[in-house]
């Protein structure tokens, strides 16, 4: 009889392990499904604008759907010479002028100054590290006119250096503070190792801190890029020749409020510009996810 309970016992275990299996497994699913549509969702309006550069002007907005019935790349051959002397390619290189520095300064800066608050006992450091946490708190709009009037002052509108000037000063603080958290969570042996042996500061952040910091520097470059690359109040204040327009303002341009504006190649236009973005962020992608988990949850 004990061995006949306990084979019952046995039995009744094995069929709930396989009940908790069963019910995990189907809640996985439904998590998956879930995403899966969510995700869909998300990339609908995506891929309606990729497919929306296919289709004639007239066909955009009387269906909502991906397939165009008569497809045509009318759009992006027309929109690609933009209707001025410039093609969209050169407004293309105008971005990367400024885009480009903006993240390498960013990078630099950044890393530097997070680096001090990390690791080194600066008077008032309390006080300078609230400073800059309240600088995340304050609108960038606030600064618009104040920083105009200094540009205007120092002789520099018309030209891309007020957009990513600034950014040698560690301006953004989010990203120093970014940095920081990823600092805070990683120990200090392998610094005070190469500081036995006799680096100074500068080459204990150089050759040790910088390697460490690689996934968190990388999510900073990716996160300035795609922001830089979608910037339209910036350049809109200060660059004014059309010569130097940057993406965002060349599509802007495209569209013309006194006629039917030309939507297909403004869609196929738009569709280039986000290209860059989406690559790099793949290119990175699993540094960029490393990273931001990292500075996340350490500190």
């Amino acid at each position: 009889m004990a061995d006949l309970s306990q084979n019952d016992a046995l039995l009744s275990a094995a069929e709930e392990v396989r009940r908790t299996e069963r019910r995990q497994k189907l809640n996985a699913l439904f998590r998956y499904i879930v995403l899966i549509l969510v995700g869909l969702l998300m990339l609908y309006p995506l891929a309606w604008m990729f497919s929306a550069s296919f289709k004639p002007n007239h066909e955009i907005f009387t269906t909502l759907g991906l397939w165009p019935s008569n497809p045509t790349s009318d759009g992006f051959v027309n929109g690609w010479k933009t209707g001025t002397e410039y093609t969209f390619g050169h407004y293309m290189l105008n971005t990367f002028k400024y885009v480009i520095p903006k993240v390498l300064l960013t990078i630099i800066s950044s890393t530097i100054v997070a680096y001090g608050f990390a690791r080194f006992e600066i008077p008032w450091k309390k006080f300078w590290f609230a400073t800059l946490i309240a600088t995340m708190l304050l609108p960038s709009t606030v600064l618009l006119i104040p920083q105009y009037i200094m540009f205007r002052e120092m002789g520099l509108l018309d030209s891309y250096l007020p957009l990513y000037l600034p950014l040698a000063f560690a301006t953004q603080g989010f990203f120093v503070f970014m940095l920081i958290q990823f600092l805070r969570g990683v120990p200090r042996d392998m610094e005070e190792a190469a500081q036995i042996d006799g680096c100074n500061s500068w080459q204990v952040l150089w050759y040790v801190v910088v390697p460490i910091l690689r996934p968190a520097i990388i999510s900073v470059a990716l996160f300035q890029f795609m922001w830089s690359m979608n910037d339209f109040i910036g350049p809109l204040i200060y660059v004014y020749s059309v010569e130097k327009y940057p993406i965002a303002l060349a599509l802007k341009m495209s569209i013309d409020v006194t006629e039917g504006a030309p939507w297909n190649e403004i869609l196929a236009m738009a569709s280039i510009s986000i290209l860059p973005s989406i690559i790099v962020f793949f290119l990175a992608q699993r540094y960029f996810v490393q990273g931001v988990t990292s500075s996340g949850i350490k500190g």
